[in-house]
């Protein structure tokens, strides 16, 4: 299982403009449509990452707890189909739909919102205030799969309480670890450090 960290995009980015498709509805979500009152979280995940099925369940928590609290949030998968099918959106619609998810699971075929984002593993995180400024990217908390260890999400939790009470996050932030975005050939973008 190889392990890819966050890239850690800079503090204060403007968020990433995108228009994609939720997997469950079909219809197209904006970033301007998926903002909330506080804030916006933009995770990046995809289906079969093993990573990603760790905290799978804590996702659906934080959302239940932090959807009403003024917090937009969005999943986003940018990994490529045409290799990893277990990935598409058939396969995205019944996760969101067996783990009762409220948000919109997005499909990023281009590859393109991933590359404004930077995001470099899944799962991978961004949280923006309700300006649209990032505060907050990497990790969920310090537990990995193939451990005793249950997702808690104390990293995550502590950056969106401070969002939601009009703070700054505390700005030394650990990466996020998980399975590399699959890119397509060709496709994977430079690394800017």
């Amino acid at each position: 299982m190889a392990q890819t960290p966050s890239t850690m995009l800079e503090l204060g980015t403007a968020m990433p403009s995108f228009s994609l498709v939720d997997a469950v509805t079909g219809k197209a979500v904006s970033s301007t449509n998926a903002r909330g009152a506080k804030g916006t979280l933009v995770m990046f995940i995809c289906n079969h990452c093993p990573f990603v099925q760790h905290v799978v369940p804590e996702l659906g928590r934080i959302a239940r707890e932090y959807g009403g609290r003024g917090m937009g949030i969005v999943a986003i998968n940018s990994n490529d189909l045409e290799n990893f099918p277990q990935d598409g959106p058939e396969h995205m619609k019944s996760l969101a739909i067996a783990e009762g998810w409220k948000f919109p699971f997005l499909m990023d075929e281009s590859q393109d919102v991933a590359k404004a984002y930077r995001a470099a593993c899944t799962p991978d995180f961004f949280l923006f205030d309700a300006a649209g400024s990032l505060v907050y990217r990497g990790r969920l908390d310090e537990t990995r799969p193939k451990t005793e260890q249950v997702a808690h999400g104390r990293d995550l939790r502590a950056a969106l309480d401070a969002v939601v009470a009009g703070r700054k996050p505390d700005a030394e932030q650990q990466p996020s670890i998980g399975c590399n975005i699959k890119w397509k050939v060709g496709n994977a973008p430079v690394q800017l450090g």
